[in-house]
């Protein structure tokens, strides 16, 4: 139960402004016993030297304190939530301390100090917890971003960050943002989903899962397409796993989402936005081709989206077999156009000279989409082939069928069939995958 709760409950002819009132009252007042007694300078310390014995401290400062005659209409329950109420708010992101640790939410949405909502299994909720007043949430924003070197205001009113935990932030502030400021935090698991799991999760069938596999272990190009929040990063993640131990991968990501705890050889670049005097910036594209100086056996590049996506497709066509990449598309056919207006940002190149690039750089474009109940799922594996006069060539291998719920396999891929010059595959792989396709 809330305070809110227990004053309404107490108190029914008081209005919600007036809980709200009092529940600000007993908080302020017992984070101001707190400094009253361990000052914010020692809480510093403390924070900079062991974040877990300052939080012990902290909350036994607290315990002693609400224990005072000013807290005695408290009963247990409301007493302790107002404690960790105040212990967020000293030591903490306040209230999203709670939402951040339940793992079955995957994003926060902070619009304005009052409104917080947050997605769970794919769907929209509003939270019970808000921020007391606009200052506590500008409170919280610096916290976030300044261990990370980072700073908002109102002549950079847009930032993006990672946590150390490697959840992703957006910071919008006024005067662009006109209901205060808005906090988006994009929460990724520690562990990462492996394909196995994305099975159980029915986000793809076992024969997609096994089709996948043989594509990375024969080093295919694949690109991962989507809507945002499909879970395109989540299904790259799942690839990464499937590489060999023995490779040596480069990631490029703007903010490093992917996770490589198991692979004992990743280089991880991020890129870095310009800072206030306008210098320093390091573009994905810079990263790009940077990455093919430091001997990659495989380059990951988190999300295409502008000039680097040239860089790419040439590295692809120039050895770099097995790479990786993720971009925004509504359907297969969208990927190869959005290459093209995204190659043409880096140089005004003929569209059929660009296409016959992506022709002979992509193997694979692995689409992925958000289904109206909110679970992210597989819709079609297409190979790409020789372009012609209509564009790139793409043939579908496996698609979704939303009426039958099931999925259908229609080919085989070309490579497959080629499988006595990849040496990672052998024929009974072959043709067990062909056996679950239905496809021998």
């Amino acid at each position: 139960m809330s305070l809110r709760s227990y004053i309404e409950r107490a108190h029914p002819e008081q209005s919600l402004d007036s809980a709200t009132a009092d529940n600000r009252r007993a908080s302020l007042a017992l984070r101001e016993a707190l400094f009253g007694r361990l000052s914010s300078e020692r809480i510093a310390e403390l924070l900079l030297e062991n974040a877990t014995r300052a939080r012990l401290e902290v909350m036994s400062v607290l315990a002693i304190v609400a224990q005072s005659d000013e807290f005695a209409l408290l009963d247990c329950e409301e007493r302790r939530l107002l404690i960790e109420d105040v212990a967020n708010a000293v030591l903490g992101l306040g209230p999203l301390e709670q939402l951040l640790a339940r793992p079955e939410i995957t994003e926060i949405m902070v619009n304005g100090h009052d409104r917080i909502f947050y997605e769970q299994g794919g769907k929209l909720y509003p939270s019970e917890v808000n921020f007391n007043d606009e200052q506590q949430l500008r409170m919280v924003i610096d916290r976030i971003l300044g261990p990370l070197g980072r700073r908002v205001d109102e002549q950079s009113p847009l930032v993006s960050a990672r946590l150390a935990e490697g959840h992703r932030v957006n910071v919008v502030i006024p005067p662009l943002s006109l209901v205060g400021p808005v906090l988006t935090i994009r929460k990724f698991r520690e562990e990462i989903y492996s394909l196995d799991e994305l099975i159980q999760l029915e986000s793809l069938d076992a024969a997609g899962a096994a089709l996948l596999r043989l594509a990375v272990r024969a080093r295919r190009n694949i690109a991962v397409s989507g809507g945002t929040g499909s879970g395109k990063t989540t299904l790259l993640n799942a690839l990464s796993l499937e590489i060999p131990a023995d490779e040596r991968i480069i990631t490029i990501e703007d903010a490093a989402e992917l996770r490589f705890s198991k692979h004992p050889h990743v280089v991880r670049l991020e890129a870095r936005t310009q800072s206030a005097e306008g210098t320093g910036e390091v573009t994905i594209r810079d990263l790009v081709v940077n990455a093919l100086r430091m001997r990659p056996d495989r380059i990951i590049v988190g999300e295409c989206r502008s000039g680097e996506a040239l860089d790419m497709l040439q590295a692809m066509n120039t050895g770099h077999d097995g790479s990786l990449t993720t971009l925004h598309a509504n359907s297969p056919e969208e990927v190869s156009r959005r290459l093209t207006m995204m190659a043409r940002f880096a140089m005004d190149l003929p569209v059929d000279v660009i296409e016959e690039q992506i022709a002979s750089a992509l193997d694979l474009v692995v689409q992925v989409d958000r289904m109206a109940s909110g679970a992210r799922k597989l819709t079609s594996i297409c190979e790409l082939g020789g372009s012609g006069q209509t564009g790139v060539q793409i043939d579908r291998l496996v698609s979704w069928d939303q009426r039958e719920h099931c999925y259908r396999y229609h080919k085989a891929p070309r490579w497959l069939k080629d499988y006595e010059g990849v040496g990672s595959m052998s024929a009974e792989e072959v043709d067990t995958w062909l056996g679950m396709a239905g496809l021998s």
